[in-house]
């Protein structure tokens, strides 16, 4: 090839690059680091939702969940879609809920935890979606109507 040293030491110390193997994690093993949102919403009620790595605290308009929410088996619906991932403890949550009442906002709060749970990967979706958490409860109050008692209920018909 070459009669010069300095080329030759060159070419035969170079190593090879190695490939960099890092093994994926299983979901059990996963640290989550990633911050997730989503906005849930039920009637009238709309909540933002943020979730971070964290020890499993949730602060709804900046008021612990436990006196946000003045009856458990609302908080027990907040919680459910971590009892149902099996993630409970692992995320804080911080929420801005607006609009309808304590249970409809409560119903919101569930619907964006359920979705921004389902970001993390196909396996958490899943198990939501069988629970029935990611779909959107569409029931509203209908409106009262002109020339109408309410939204339904007609004025008493007189004949004479």
């Amino acid at each position: 090839m070459t009669d010069n040293p300095d080329i030759q030491s060159l070419v035969t110390e170079t190593p090879a690059p190695q490939p960099v193997v890092t093994p994926i994690p299983r979901r059990d093993e996963r640290v989550f680091t990633a911050t997730y949102s989503a906005t849930g919403r039920r009637k009238c009620s709309t909540a933002r939702v943020i979730l971070t790595p964290g020890a499993g605290t949730i602060v709804i308009n900046n008021t612990p969940v436990a006196q946000y929410l003045p009856i458990e088996s609302l908080v027990t619906m907040v919680t459910s879609p971590f009892v149902v991932t099996q993630l409970a403890g692992r995320f804080d949550v911080r929420v801005n809920a607006q609009g309808g009442g304590v249970s409809g906002q409560a119903g919101a709060v569930r619907h964006g935890i359920a979705r921004a749970l389902s970001l993390i990967d196909d396996a958490t979706r899943k198990q939501l979606k069988a629970a029935g958490m990611l779909t959107r409860d569409a029931r509203e109050k209908e409106r009262k109507k002109y020339g109408q008692a309410g939204a339904r209920k007609k004025f008493q018909f007189s004949k004479r």
